[in-house]
């Protein structure tokens, strides 16, 4: 197994991120539902979220008991925004989790790093139309290029960071949004996506490599 190798794992089919001491980080390829990441519009951090609850429960259940087996139980850190200092929230201990925007902008998609930490002038959110790493990050839901959630704050407390989707320009599409959507929000600009109009979700994990 190898970094960018597509691997299945349970009924899914899974990146890998990243190796490290016989475990791997792996994330869905797809978006494999879209759903809120709070069911109430509210000042929230993932600790507290309905989206943490249910992957680590309803979704965590899908799998065998073999599969939970080799999934690795893990202490998460979700840093405060780092353009509004939004408060990231307690530490978790998780199964599944989303990824932060520093994951998806600094580590496991290209190092977009200078581009996060250089804060333009007049740049009010992220959307950098010149990042050669954006199409990294592009995901789709049956088909569509999708918006999906991230776990780090956006720049008030009821926002949340994700990764946006633009099917009119590809070049655009996975940029990440810093500022974010509210919490309980919706598909405004690709309807298309879902009945449930609710951006979506790629859960990512560590995998024990020797079970």
């Amino acid at each position: 197994m190898q970094v960018s190798d597509i691997i299945l794992f349970g009924s899914y089919e899974w990146r890998v991120l990243d190796i490290q001491n016989n475990a791997a980080l792996i994330i869905t390829e797809d978006i494999i539902e879209c759903r809120p990441y709070h069911n109430i519009l509210m000042d929230i951090t993932w600790a507290d979220c309905d989206m943490r609850k249910y992957l680590n429960s309803d979704f965590y259940n899908r799998f065998t008991e073999e599969e939970k087996a080799r999934i690795i139980t893990v202490t998460n850190k979700t840093p405060d925004n780092p353009w509004f200092g939004t408060h990231g929230g307690a530490d978790t201990v998780d199964n599944i989790f989303n990824l932060t925007i520093e994951d998806v902008v600094c580590k496991y998609f290209g190092d977009s790093s200078a581009l996060l930490y250089n804060r333009g002038k007049n740049q009010t959110y992220w959307f950098q139309r010149k990042d050669k790493n954006n199409f990294r990050r592009i995901a789709k839901y049956k088909g569509i290029i999708t918006k999906w959630h991230l776990r780090t704050p956006g720049k008030y407390q009821n926002r949340i960071a994700c990764v946006g989707a633009d099917g009119e320009n590809p070049y655009v599409s996975g940029s990440a949004h810093i500022t974010g959507n509210p919490v309980k929000s919706f598909i405004i600009d690709n309807k298309k996506a879902d009945d449930e109009d609710h951006m979506g979700i790629r859960p990512a994990l560590w995998l024990n490599l020797t079970s």
